[in-house]
């Protein structure tokens, strides 16, 4: 168990039989890489591994042409099916391969996912647990390559289409349909993306599980249908059949003032009759009423709403049952062998695990009445093989004891007093049967048997564990306590004949297949399900008893599937109950390795001189020869009739690695022989061969090479006189040295382009004989890096410019800080309507608003400042208070705007003071948008003069008569201030450069 726990593989032997604990991750050493690895190798060469089992079993096999088979058991969620998944995954890849091979392997592949979406659901203890058991047997051919295959199926838990306990799922195919079909497929099976709206998928409430990917799972299934030959048909009608029994759970039944059922959900009833193709007032009459023979008449009897609910939940554990059936018989049509020759064939077992949940029904107690037989088939072949092996050889052998689980078996199964026995008893016999009456059998029968308790037979103790309906079995396992709820009703299994009678008239042909015409009906009613399950069980004992058995035996190490953590007592209990203890015990008695004595020389002989390279005596006695000189100790391996036996693994793998090297040197000293002969042959041809190339290689070098320097010559005289020529004009000497200098300057001109208009001056400096041809150039050039600039830019960008070429032509050299305005993109106005008073925009709407700013004004009469809004008409410009307009200067009675040459935002407006409309004065005002507000201003007035940049000081008139003065100059910091002799002082801070 050490092993178990610190090995990174978590994989061991004991003997043949391997021990895998389920990793709950992705370990990186199932890949193609370590399927070639372990192929052709001996089991113990390498480290414990399943596809080293599965190589030797293959080996095995071909070798000795007898069937075998694989037994892969273990608790639910201990990876018994993705065990058996790496197993035909290594198959297909290890063996031989052909176009008709290749399809069958893909077939058995892909069967898989598609008996998984079926037959596999989310239980409690496994996120994909096999609620089917499954027996396949793969077919080789005499070369060892796949030729076919067939699969049997055990006991399909049907009872999960109609009920989950809390925590667990449906089958996945359901969620698979609802999440994955596409949106014209849910249409026409009148499906909605929605698991949560089907009765049948939320009884456990856990339709989403984080681990289960059902859109990719839904691809693989639609990929797989095509591989395995199911027809557009097929398909088509075996998901109308899926999405028939998601319609059956959704119907319901109300009651009639008589007490009977009757359908309330015509919808749920219209779409089972368009997917099945029966006639709907059919299916109304066979989910409400019953068949009833009455003497020689038949007679119709209206079902309780709880009779009703019972037939369509029959119904749907029956469609999909039997559908499961048809399907595994469908796959079994596609890896049928065409072939009659004789084949071998290993066979792989994946059956449920053993399972103890909270409430254990019927189906635990089948799965796990199964587990019981395969466990004491285990017991018998492995005991059995072994010793029977050691006396026949004639070594010395004591038995060893282990716990024989017959008892439990036949407490199951025995005639007449097994449970099974009481159970068909009681479902067979007339009067008012019941699973209490049932439980009360059990007791009258099995009073005192040492594996069976009830609440009845149980000490005080005990008692207060056991419910009044439960019986609990002491399995090899560990005890399972068992509800007798609903054993009679899933033994009977039983379909109401009227209702078959109506699946028998569905124009479906699976539905048709399932329910055949034939069917023998009720008069002689068939067998249990558990009388069923235990011959096939019977049956799959018998094919077990005729192939050589090896076992995977699948531990689970927690009970949380979480990677990492290892559960001692939970991991020792499974060791214990599955005889792993006595196995190991049997191999520990007796011997690691077995071989007889000719496949052992074989292999081993070159490890002795006397063996080496060729025995002619018998096998046995060069064995004796081969293992005295090995030096083996007389405890460490017996000398049977036919083969040896060697009790230690360390034994034999110190032979391995003797045998390593070994096979080291001789593959070095048989190398080094034949290199020796191979190279000194090839010596003496190549040193012939080279002789002759070489004298005639030297020749034609010898000969290039004066061709090429008397060429050489002739360049460089062209090239001499081209340039002693260059400044003639063109002739017969400088052609080409002409030609040589224009290509080359083109070549540099084209990777030296100017990148932008801006860059223009940036020409590569030309040759003189290309100046003209560069002048022309570069003019072209010019001109089309204009043309493109122009086509780029657009009406908005153009109109921009505009002004700001205006506003370049009025300022640029003038005014100090203008250099900061030309990044500033000019606006259409900087004041939005919704912020100019309504009143006013009224007023001033008739001339038509152009252009708004705000401003500061400072009042004439002690520069006091005012926050004002600055308007442009196509008339005149306006000073607005909040309310009001404050003042009006028409454009013609503008004298002209005075602004200074520093870098203040100020511009005095001087005004006609006698106009015919009497102005106020002229106004001082402070713009942050300076530029862009007179650039502005000399668009609408189209008058470019009207704007004069001062120096010093600005005068303007107050009133008529009266003047005032602005002085401006330049300070460490901008500040505007009435100096002492009354003029408003504007100081403005240095403008940097740029």
């Amino acid at each position: 168990m050490g092993l178990l726990r610190f090995s990174p593989r978590l994989q061991t032997y004991i003997g043949t039989l391997l021990v895998s604990v389920n990793p709950y991750k992705e370990l990186g050493i199932y890949t193609k890489r370590q399927m070639d690895i372990y192929m052709g190798v001996n089991l113990f060469e390498l480290p414990p591994h399943i596809f080293a089992l599965a190589d030797n079993v293959y080996r095995t096999m071909l070798s000795e042409t007898n069937n075998h088979f694989i037994l892969i058991s273990g608790e639910s969620g201990a990876g018994k099916t993705e065990a058996c998944k790496k197993v035909l995954q290594f198959y297909a890849v290890s063996c031989p391969s052909t176009r008709v091979l290749d399809n069958v392997r893909d077939r058995l592949l892909l069967s898989n996912p598609v008996l998984e979406a079926f037959g596999n659901a989310k239980t409690l203890k496994n996120d994909n647990s096999s609620r089917f058991g499954k027996y396949m047997d793969i077919q080789f051919d005499h070369k060892g390559g796949a030729v076919g295959g067939h699969i049997l199926s055990y006991l399909l838990e049907k009872s999960r289409v109609v009920h989950q306990n809390h925590g667990e799922r449906n089958f996945h195919i359901f969620y698979q349909l609802v999440e994955g079909g596409d949106d014209e497929l849910l249409r026409w099976l009148g499906l909605e993306r929605n698991c949560q709206k089907y009765s049948y998928l939320v009884r456990g409430e856990c339709a989403k599980v984080s681990s289960i990917n059902d859109k990719t799972d839904w691809k693989t299934v639609q990929k797989a249908f095509t591989v395995i030959d199911f027809s557009e048909k097929d398909v088509e009608q075996l998901l109308a059949i899926i999405a028939s029994v998601l319609h059956l759970g959704n119907l319901y039944f109300d009651k009639t003032i008589r007490g009977y059922a009757t359908l309330n959900n015509s919808m749920e009833v219209h779409w089972l009759s368009k997917l099945l193709g029966i006639p709907t007032q059919t299916l109304q009459q066979g989910l409400t009423h019953r068949k009833i023979e009455a003497k020689s008449e038949e007679v119709l009897s209206p079902f309780t709403t709880d009779h009703a609910k019972y037939a369509r939940d029959a119904l749907a554990k029956a469609i999909y049952g039997r559908t499961f059936n048809w399907l595994v018989a469908k796959v079994n049509e596609s890896l049928v062998n065409k072939d009659s020759t004789r084949k071998t064939v290993i066979g792989l077992i994946d059956i449920y695990g053993f399972e103890v949940f909270q409430v254990n029904s019927f189906e635990q107690f089948c799965i796990n009445y199964c587990n019981e037989k395969l466990q004491q088939l285990f017991i018998q072949l492995t005991l059995k093989s072994e010793q029977e092996e050691y006396e026949t050889e004639g070594i010395e052998w004591e038995p060893v004891p282990y716990f024989n689980n017959k008892i439990i078996c036949d407490l199951v199964e025995a005639k007449y007093r097994g449970i099974i026995s009481v159970l068909d008893e009681e479902c067979l016999r007339p009067g008012e049967a019941t699973d209490l009456t049932f439980l009360e059998k059990l007791e009258e029968t099995l009073s005192g048997h040492p594996h069976f308790v009830t609440h009845k037979l149980a000490d005080q103790k005990t008692r207060k564990t056991l419910d009044r309906g439960d019986f609990r079995l002491i399995h090899y396992a560990g005890e399972v306590t068992y509800s007798v709820q609903g054993f009679l009703d899933k033994n009977n299994d039983l379909l109401y004949r009227n209702i078959k009678e109506v699946m028998r008239q569905s124009q479906n042909h699976i539905i048709k297949h399932c329910f055949p015409a034939n069917e023998p009906d009720s008069k002689r009613r068939p067998e249990t399900v558990a009388t069923q399950f235990k011959s096939s069980l019977a049956g799959l004992a018998e094919i077990l008893m005729s192939k050589e058995p090896w076992y995977v035996r699948c531990i689970k190490p927690n009970d949380g599937k979480q990677p990492g953590r290892f559960d001692d007592v939970l991991v020792r209990h499974q060791v214990k109950y599955l005889g792993l203890m006595e196995h190991l015990r049997v191999r520990r008695a007796g011997f690691a390795y077995r071989r007889r004595y000719e496949l052992f020389l074989q292999r081993y002989k070159p490890l002795c001189p006397d063996t080496w390279p060729n025995w002619k005596g018998p096998a046995a006695e060069g064995v004796a020869k081969l293992v005295k000189h090995l030096g083996y100790e007389k405890d460490e391996y017996k000398m049977g009739r036919t083969k040896i036996f060697i009790r230690y693994p360390r034994t034999l793998f110190a032979t391995e690695d003797a045998f390593d090297v070994c096979k080291h040197k001789l593959a070095t000293q048989i190398q080094a022989k034949y290199k020796g002969y191979r190279v000194k042959g090839d010596y003496l041809k190549q040193r012939e061969a080279a002789t002759k190339i070489e004298n005639c290689w030297r020749g034609l070098l010898a000969r290039k090479e004066k061709e090429r320097r008397a060429w050489a010559v002739k360049v460089i005289k062209k090239f001499i006189k081209g340039f002693m020529t260059r400044n003639q004009p063109m002739n017969v000497d400088n052609t080409e040295y002409l030609a040589f200098v224009r290509h080359n300057y083109l070549m540099r001109l084209k990777d030296n382009l100017p990148k932008n208009i801006l860059e223009r001056h940036n020409w590569l400096t030309p040759p003189p004989i290309m100046k003209e041809a560069s002048h022309l150039l570069r003019k072209l050039f010019t001109r089309n890096m204009v043309r493109k600039y122009v086509k780029g830019m657009t009406a908005q960008r153009k109109a921009q410019l505009q002004l700001k070429g205006l506003t370049s032509a009025l300022f640029r050299g003038k005014k100090e800080n203008y250099p900061s305005s030309v990044g500033r993109a000019f606006a259409d106005t900087r004041i939005n309507e919704q912020d100019i008073n309504i009143k006013v925009l009224q007023t001033l709407n008739q001339e038509g608003v152009k252009y708004s700013v705000p401003v500061i004004k400072y009042d004439r009469n002690g520069f006091r400042p005012r926050f004002r809004q600055l308007i442009f008409t196509q008339v005149a410009a306006y000073l607005v208070e909040e309310f009001k307009i404050k003042q009006r200067m028409e454009y013609a009675s503008l004298k002209g705007i005075s602004v200074s040459n520093l870098s203040d935002n100020f511009l005095i407006f001087h005004v006609i003071c006698d106009a015919p409309v009497k102005q106020k004065g002229d106004v001082v005002l402070q713009c942050d948008y300076l530029f862009e507000a007179l650039t502005k201003l000399c668009v609408i007035m189209n008058r470019k003069s009207i704007i004069s940049i001062v120096q010093g000081s600005v005068r303007f008139d107050i009133y008529p008569g009266r003047e005032g003065f602005v002085d401006f100059k330049s300070g460490p910091e901008a500040m505007v201030y009435r100096a002492k002799n009354g003029h408003l002082m504007v100081e403005s801070a240095k403008a940097k450069s740029r």
